[in-house]
């Protein structure tokens, strides 16, 4: 079984005139729900492999946090990543075969539209799960997939098969 998990850079400093989009910074929002998502994908025996991640600052900060829960991950910056649209997103995937369990750090709206073509078809009664990832894909969310075990990661083969907001994981 091979698995992918997109997962939106976690909570960042607004940007604003003067600040480069490029190396804007996570907030401590930010650094908590990127451990809260670490932690829920441990917890569900999602052990990450390697980790694609946008060369973007807040990208590089927000696999820093997950990589403390997933130490045994290698991590490949991404160049590519950087604001990437979906088509493009697709294309580092494939660059990447073989890999059992990969995270795609990477930039909205670029990674949603890519959630969105991937999960774009009800399966296995996830209708609802579909509509959810459709609404909004919010900083620090991640929308899990499976697929099936031919070495390579297919977005025609994948299953969604959840999306995590942080504030849902959030202790009341």
């Amino acid at each position: 079984m091979h698995r992918l998990i997109l997962l939106r850079h976690a909570k960042t400093e607004p940007w604003s005139e003067g600040i480069d989009d490029h190396a804007r910074a996570l907030t401590d929002r930010g650094k908590s729900d990127a451990a809260l998502i670490a932690k829920e994908l441990k917890r569900r025996g999602w052990d990450i492999e390697v980790a694609l991640v946008s060369t973007a600052r807040r990208a590089r900060e927000t696999w820093r946090v997950v990589s403390d829960t997933h130490s045994e991950a290698e991590a490949r910056l991404e160049d590519d990543l950087y604001l990437a649209g979906p088509e493009l997103i697709a294309d580092v995937i494939a660059r990447h075969p073989g890999d059992r369990t990969m995270v795609v750090i990477g930039h909205n709206p670029g990674l949603h539209e890519a959630a969105c073509d991937y999960g774009r078809e009800p399966r296995d009664g996830k209708a609802s799960l579909i509509r959810r990832l459709f609404e909004t894909f919010p900083t620090g969310c991640a929308a899990l997939f499976e697929a099936g075990d031919t070495g390579v990661i297919d977005p025609a083969d994948l299953i969604l098969t959840d999306v995590n907001h942080p504030k849902d994981l959030r202790p009341e």
